[in-house]
């Protein structure tokens, strides 16, 4: 290959960079997208007769959500759901190829890429508040985030849980090695926590909040509110397989999906006493005073455009990496499908 001096390089980047842009515009005009790999196809918008998408729950709480919300009724698709506990099952589900769909949170879309599947994000929910609790064994008192060393704390890899917890201890000026984490499945920590099995638990509701009810009397507690608020606030996802982002049926079924989405979790909190009723007193059988004190602890939601949210899963990744719970640091740009701004702006502006 013959040497080029500086100008022929400038001239022959200039060149190539021309090409790149005119091939960008090119694939625009044709419908399509430029994303980490191969270009994809802008997302079909109508839902073929017939269409079915199975989509993971947790605690009944997606299907209670669309079914309330009156937002099911609107879909063109047949949507069934089937429930999980923690984001880790989600993903065997989907390997398995029994999922189009799922509800998780922040790092199950992590875990999947780390494993070589590729599930990607098309819907984002951020809250005011964060998604997890600290709950502490009866007559154990935390006062701040630094109480928890030497404290026996659950772990959940591969779940929201996780970064909630080395995020904690990284603000906490700790490490892994100043405490001791005691790997459990999700729908474990409850047990493990009263039991006083573990010292403490990052809870989500319903279970916090029924912790503290049951085992008052022997003195259950948790980490101060004010001390939680120091923690990265909830972020939950929509992601979906490539097989059903591939297959236009589905990938039609999927956008319209998440266009209801937006609108059932925005009735969630116009329609409280409405949310309240379906899904904590009916599903989850709590007080209605209860319960309103769940709703009101969530905050406020919003769903950015998922472009916006690259930097914030970046740091996600880096955080579990750094702990050396990642094979090697991943590229966050690869989690997201960014063709789903469109549907989510419109519905956002």
């Amino acid at each position: 290959m013959p040497f080029l001096h500086s100008g022929q390089f400038n001239r022959a980047r200039r060149n190539a960079m021309g090409l790149l842009a005119a091939t960008l515009a090119q694939l625009s005009l044709l419908g399509l997208s430029a994303g980490p790999g191969l270009a994809q196809p802008a997302l079909p918008t109508q839902v073929p007769k017939g269409t079915k998408l199975v989509a993971a729950d947790q605690n009944e709480a997606l299907q209670t959500l669309m079914r309330a919300s009156g937002a099911q009724d609107k879909l063109s698709s047949t949507v069934t759901y089937a429930n999980f506990l923690g984001g880790p099952a989600i993903l065997e589900a989907f390997r398995a190829g029994a999922l189009d769909l799922a509800s998780v949170g922040n790092t199950p879309p992590i875990q999947a890429h780390a494993a070589g599947e590729r599930v990607l994000i098309v819907a984002a929910r951020v809250s005011s508040e964060t998604d997890y609790f600290f709950a502490a064994r009866p007559g154990l008192k935390l006062a701040t985030l630094e109480d928890l060393r030497g404290k026996s704390i659950t772990y959940g890899e591969g779940t929201g849980r996780q970064p909630f917890v080395l995020n904690a201890l990284k603000l906490a000026g700790l490490t892994k090695k100043d405490v001791k984490l005691v790997p459990l499945r999700a729908g474990d920590f409850p047990d493990a926590v009263r039991t006083g099995q573990v010292d403490v638990a990052a809870l989500n509701e319903p279970h916090f909040s029924r912790y503290l009810a049951d085992f008052a009397d022997r003195g259950a507690s948790a980490l101060p509110s004010e001390q939680n608020r120091r923690l990265p606030k909830s972020l939950s996802y929509l992601y979906a397989s490539q097989k059903a982002l591939d297959d236009p049926a589905k990938a039609a079924a999927i956008r319209e999906f998440v266009a209801n989405w937006i609108d059932a979790n925005r009735w969630s909190r116009s329609n409280a006493d409405a949310w309240i009723d379906s899904y904590y007193v009916k599903r989850q059988n709590l007080k209605p005073a209860d319960a309103r004190k769940i709703v009101e602890s969530e905050g406020d939601f919003s769903f950015p455009l998922l472009s916006s949210l690259i930097p914030k899963q970046q740091s996600l990744i880096d955080v579990i990496f750094e702990a050396g719970d990642l094979p090697k640091r991943l590229d966050a740009r690869e989690e997201f499908d960014l063709r789903f701004d469109d549907v989510i702006g419109s519905k956002t502006n």
